[in-house]
Parts: C-alpha cells; structure tokens; sequence
C-alpha cells in the first residue's frame, strides 16, 4: 500500500523509520532490553516525526492558553509547538497532509517506548483515505512547573496505517485453559522450562549462565525445540524511508 506525506506550501518535514534504539534500552546491564524481542518489533513498528528545533516549555497548571510558557532554542525558528486548545496541552504543527490507500486510516501517537518526564503523549486515529484536512500531534502536561526539553531531531509524533474497521470484526472470548489441551500442554512445558532455567541462573558455571536468557520466542521456536507453525515469525522490521517524488 502506498503512504503519502503531501508537503504543505513546500514546507518540510523530517520523517524516519523508527529506530530500535533508545536511550534507556541503551543503559540496561550489558543493554538487557533489546533481548525483548516484542520491545524492537513494536520499537520500529511505524514512522517517526522530528522536531526541527529545540525548545523548551513549562505548564503553571492553570487552565488558559498563556499558561504555557515556549522557548525555542533557534530564536528564527517558526513555532511549530503551541499552547492552542489550554487546559495543559501542547500542540505540534505537522506540516503535511497524509493519504493512505481506501479503508486504511493513520494511527498518530507519541513514540513509542519513549517515556517523557512532566508530559504524556495523546494519540489519535484519522481517516487519511478521504479527509483532506492535517492533525495536530498533542501532549498532556501532567504536572506544572517542570521544564519539559525537546532536542532538535527529537520524535514528538509516530505514526503508522491501521486497517478501519478491523477490531471491530474481532471476536473477543474468554475460555478456560483446560479446555485447550495442547496450549495448556505447551504452557506447562513453557512455565516448567522458565522455572527451571530461572533457578539454574543463579547457579555460577551452569548452562542457564552460559546462554544468559532463553530464546525459544526469539528464534520462532516453541517449548520442545520444534519451530512455530507460521512462516512469518518477524525478528526485525525494516520500514522504507519517505522518499520524493
């Protein structure tokens, strides 16, 4: 499907594919976090927005719209965060109009597994096969007086298409475990394996310490060794950049 950015009065707009790195994954012990394999997936999972500028803003937790106070490191720099709806929320310009293929809306959000001290990401789904209006990307401020830093080249918008109507077929339904003889088979295999390979890491020179963390999800692999019954196990996703035309 195609995924077009229409630039508005040949603006600009500094879009990527989403990295699998963050900051804090960075910092874990001997970086731990990226064993998580639904973290890189969901990591990279879609589009982000940069800020051109960096800039600074505080909320005095009042309700009106001078109540955010702006500061833009590039003094030239056209303000494209601003106090626009009150009530502690900030509001980035996105300088573009998006058009996905009929059916298909774009799902907007903060990044994703970027948590942000002082301030939280509203997300919003928009029809983008029809509408020919922008949206605004919006945080909350979620306590006053707290300086808030975007850097320049920061994302402060995610995006990605999502299928309408989808969930709305979905069947949701709660069943006993016992019921399903081979998950429950499975699981009990599964939750035995972990208890023991957890119990074996704490042991100095034992095979649960050579191997670190067990990766039966990672390699596609169920509790016996035997690999998963599809052929579109996913262990990096590679998302094309935005290109001209």
């Amino acid at each position: 499907m195609k995924l077009t950015a229409y630039l508005i009065d040949d603006g600009q707009i500094d879009i990527r594919p989403a990295p699998v790195e963050r900051a804090w994954m960075e910092q874990t012990g001997e970086r731990f976090a990226y064993r998580c394999l639904p973290l890189n997936i969901a990591n990279v999972h879609g589009w982000e927005i940069l800020c051109p500028s960096g800039f600074k803003a505080v909320w005095n937790g009042n309700a009106d719209l001078d109540a955010i106070t702006i500061a833009f490191e590039d003094p030239d720099q056209q303000p494209f965060a601003i106090s626009h709806f009150g009530n502690g929320v900030l509001t980035f310009h996105v300088p573009c109009l998006f058009r996905t293929d009929a059916g298909y809306d774009l799902m907007a959000q903060g990044p994703i597994n970027r948590p942000k001290d002082g301030i939280s990401a509203l997300s919003g789904i928009i029809e983008t096969d029809w509408a020919p209006y922008t949206f605004t990307m919006n945080w909350i401020f979620t306590q006053p007086e707290v300086d808030v830093h975007f850097e320049k080249g920061e994302p402060f918008c995610h995006i990605f298409p999502v299928q309408r109507g989808y969930l709305a077929a979905v069947e949701p339904e709660i069943r006993q475990m016992s019921s399903e003889p081979k998950i429950a088979q499975q699981y009990k295999a599964w939750n035995e394996s972990r208890r023991k390979f957890n119990t074996e890491l704490k042991q100095p020179g034992s095979q649960a310490q050579a191997e670190g963390w067990q990766k039966t999800y990672y390699r596609g692999l169920l509790p016996d060794g035997s690999p998963a019954p599809v052929e579109d196990h996913s262990t990096r996703l590679r998302l094309r950049p935005f290109t001209p035309k």
